[in-house]
């Protein structure tokens, strides 16, 4: 009888480790891991939402800068010119053509040359610019000259070149005349 007895009360032990051994599978698994699963797989595609959704449409906003047209899609430029905006207003360039400078940091072995259209809010810039027009090159070859190879290889260079001569432009004439800067060449050797 004592044999009974010890064989009862060894068979509630060794059933208690087997369900508890259960519990874990059953309260784990994966639904424990469902989350971490959700997050991995979705993420990719909220990212990209929000970069298409959000931050290209006010990155493209800025670029254009409150101009009629965006930024991608510039209109061609006329033969005395001026670009055609919308409502049959013009908005006035002066161009730069093949501005060659030596890069910052090379010792003169490298080279930048280019050439970029600067376009203004108001119809005037086309006198502004020629007034000055000895003052403003200078500018724009110093501007150029103290940027480096790596400056150049920075993933948005152009946009910050395209600001800081923007910003140059309108604190030598006093007023924002230059509105934004478009290159047509851009080659660095």
């Amino acid at each position: 009888m004592a044999a009974k007895t010890e064989a009862k009360e060894a068979a509630p032990e060794s059933a208690a480790p087997a369900a508890q051994a259960d519990a874990p599978k059953a309260s784990g698994g994966f639904r424990a891991w469902l989350p971490a699963i959700l997050a991995l797989v979705l993420s990719p595609a909220a990212c990209w939402a929000v970069a298409q959704f959000v931050l290209l449409p006010k990155l493209e906003a800025r670029l254009a800068g409150g101009a009629t047209q965006p930024a991608s899609h510039p209109a061609p430029a006329s033969s005395h010119g001026k670009r055609a905006g919308e409502g049959g207003e013009s908005v006035e360039n002066y161009e730069f053509k093949d501005v060659v400078v030596n890069l910052a940091g090379t010792m003169g072995t490298r080279y930048l040359k280019c050439s970029f259209v600067v376009t203004g809010a108001e119809p005037g810039i086309k006198t502004a610019f020629d007034a000055q027009k000895a003052q403003l090159t200078d500018l724009t070859l110093n501007v150029l000259s103290s940027l480096t190879l790596a400056d150049l290889e920075e993933p948005g260079s152009k946009n910050v070149l395209r600001e800081r001569l923007v910003a140059t432009y309108n604190q030598t004439l006093g007023r924002r005349v230059a509105e934004q800067v478009y290159f047509s060449d851009f080659v660095v050797q």
